[in-house]
């Protein structure tokens, strides 16, 4: 039986870079740290389940509320680098939403801080109100706001 989605991964050229986005801009919180050599135990393991060869890389696990996001930043094997602009109808992960309080500000906010958006904050019928920007290595995070009517959705 599936619960639910305990997390999103993300693979990244620059953690630091990654970390100041989704921790410092985000306001994630960074609650693992870790990594491992080429040949160590760690890397062995990862070797089997990531099917790459002799792996190295950085790891951090970053949560909000019920969503967490792993970032990685792998030395070895070298890693291919992603388009930064890639179409969110290719294939493979479109995008990762956060849900915010207050999209019109969180926009703001984030733009002034550098964050690149397809388009300001649109209406989505009367509930949802949405926007998608992208991160330092290109993905595409959707901020949305979930709009309600005292206890209900807005329909």
């Amino acid at each position: 039986m599936i619960n639910a989605i305990h997390h999103v991964a993300i693979s990244t050229g620059d953690m630091e870079r990654s970390l100041k986005f989704y921790r410092d801009l985000l306001g994630l919180e960074v609650i693992m740290e870790g990594g491992w050599e080429s040949g160590s135990p760690e890397s062995q393991m990862a070797q089997k389940i990531n099917a790459l060869k002799a792996p190295a890389a950085k790891m951090a696990l970053l949560k909000t509320g019920n969503a967490m996001i792993e970032i990685f930043e792998y030395s070895s094997p070298q890693p291919k680098p992603g388009d930064p602009n890639r179409p969110v109808c290719d294939h493979g992960i479109t995008h990762i939403c956060l849900d915010v309080t207050d999209l019109d500000a969180e926009y703001d906010r984030l733009k002034a801080a550098g964050m690149t958006f397809h388009c300001p904050p649109q209406m989505l019928g009367r509930s949802v109100k949405t926007t998608y920007g992208r991160d330092p290595d290109g993905n595409v995070v959707e901020l949305q706001e979930i709009l309600w009517e005292g206890s209900r959705l807005a329909l």
